[in-house]
């Protein structure tokens, strides 16, 4: 199944919108340059299969990666795999749709937000942001304490002038901000604290998100 999986990946490669993609910092090594919609058709007609995610990952190749990360089983998926996939990551958009698809859907999603937030590596780090985005629209029932947590975390790591990191720790700034009245008054303090790091990063991160988070539509939402 797996080699037949491969087969149609590649039967779809498209190496302009490979060109295109590196545009926009996506590695194009390994790419097939196949767009998310075709993924999430296949994903669709594949099933849940962990095993079959496994062997698709070890392939390597960049859409199979984000194939796997949509139907691997985030009940199965053990702190090992997380640990080994996210070192894995050599671009933006396979460190984002693992997160969304699969890590944030698991029972580690906020311990690892916290440790990865912390590591030298650009896309373990991004993933640690990416993650707490997701969080602060998608976990519903999480109390606010944990996102004030992500908000100390957000201020410590804001000078990192990495560009893949800088977006997502605006990311999560903004979606934590946009999630209830309460967060987005910490969020809004918060920014004005990183407003005055002496870092460029800092001062992009937080201004940003002052302007969303202060809006008019916003605010008109909250």
């Amino acid at each position: 199944m797996t080699s037949d999986i491969l087969a149609r990946l590649k039967a779809l490669s498209d190496p302009k919108a490979v060109e295109g993609m590196a545009r926009y910092g996506i590695n194009p090594e390994n790419t097939y340059g196949i767009s998310i919609p075709n993924l999430r058709k296949i994903a669709r007609e594949t099933g849940k299969n962990h095993s079959l995610a496994q062997e698709l990952w070890a392939s390597g190749i960049h859409e199979a990666r984000i194939l796997a990360s949509m139907i691997d089983d985030p009940k199965i998926a053990t702190e090992e795999q997380l640990e080994s996939w996210v070192k894995d990551f050599d671009s933006w958009d396979v460190c984002d749709q693992c997160c969304i698809n699969l890590f944030e859907k698991t029972g580690l999603a906020y311990r690892k937000a916290d440790e990865w937030s912390e590591s030298d590596e650009e896309f373990v780090k991004r993933a640690g942001f990416v993650l707490m985005a997701r969080l602060a629209v998608c976990d519903k029932k999480a109390d606010d304490k944990q996102f004030e947590v992500f908000l100390t975390i957000i201020r410590r790591e804001a000078s990192d002038n990495r560009n893949f990191v800088k977006k997502a720790v605006n990311w999560a700034l903004r979606q934590i901000g946009k999630r209830n009245a309460n967060l987005n008054r910490k969020a809004i303090e918060t920014s004005k604290e990183i407003e005055n790091l002496d870092s460029r990063s800092a001062k992009w991160i937080a201004s940003d998100a002052i302007r969303e988070l202060t809006s008019e539509s916003v605010q008109k939402r909250l």
